[in-house]
């Protein structure tokens, strides 16, 4: 890996991934996370080589900067928890990707991720309730929190927030995408029968 294109289109193939560019630079392209807006990957060209500056582990930081010469402290960024990677065809593609890997999972590494993840294994023809989705999650208390997660879904065909219903089965009073009745549409296009505005959880509920 040697240039900026490799390096973004690497970072991109993360989930809930997307490219920036704040600083109406071209020289400074940025890859974030979705749900927070975080940026795990910085790539900007110094001195004619492109750089990559990567979030690290302070426990993992000195492994890199002691293996590779083209690994230094962060430019320009936090020293402790950044590193800045010198493309210059010296260290080893797979160990390129797994820092950006690393950083990738230090930023990405939240409640809301966990939330979205959990979401993703309902599967098609079945309903979890927010309790569930939180259990799934790691953290049966953080009820409302599913709830703030799935209002700002970032991938709607990725995560079906339309398979989440409170504890008594019911749907939400303004599904967050399409209105009111879109949720119900997507149940039953999915087989799950609707009746008012009510699935019947011992029927349809997830099991686990």
């Amino acid at each position: 890996m040697t240039t900026r294109e490799q390096a973004l289109a690497y970072g991109l193939s993360f989930p809930y991934t997307y490219q920036d560019a704040p600083f109406h630079d071209d020289n400074w392209q940025l890859v974030r996370v979705k749900p927070n807006g975080k940026v795990f990957l910085w790539t900007y060209e110094r001195d004619g080589v492109m750089n990559l500056n990567v979030k690290v582990d302070p426990e993992v930081r000195e492994f890199w900067r002691a293996a590779y010469p083209s690994v230094k402290p962060g430019w320009h960024q936090n020293k402790e928890h950044w590193n800045t990677i010198v493309l210059d065809g010296t260290i080893p593609e797979r160990d390129i990707k797994l820092m950006i890997e690393q950083s990738y999972r230090l930023v990405s590494d939240s409640a809301t991720m966990r939330i979205y993840e959990a979401v993703k294994k309902i599967p098609k023809g079945c309903v979890a309730t927010y309790g569930q989705v939180a259990k799934l999650a790691g953290d049966g208390k953080m009820c409302r929190a599913v709830g703030n997660a799935l209002h700002k879904n970032p991938a709607q065909g990725e995560i079906p927030c339309h398979r989440v219903v409170n504890a008594k089965g019911e749907l939400a009073v303004a599904f967050a995408f399409g209105g009111a009745g879109v949720q119900a549409e997507l149940l039953r296009a999915e087989g799950v029968e609707v009746a008012g505005d009510r699935v019947d959880l011992a029927r349809f509920g997830l099991k686990c």
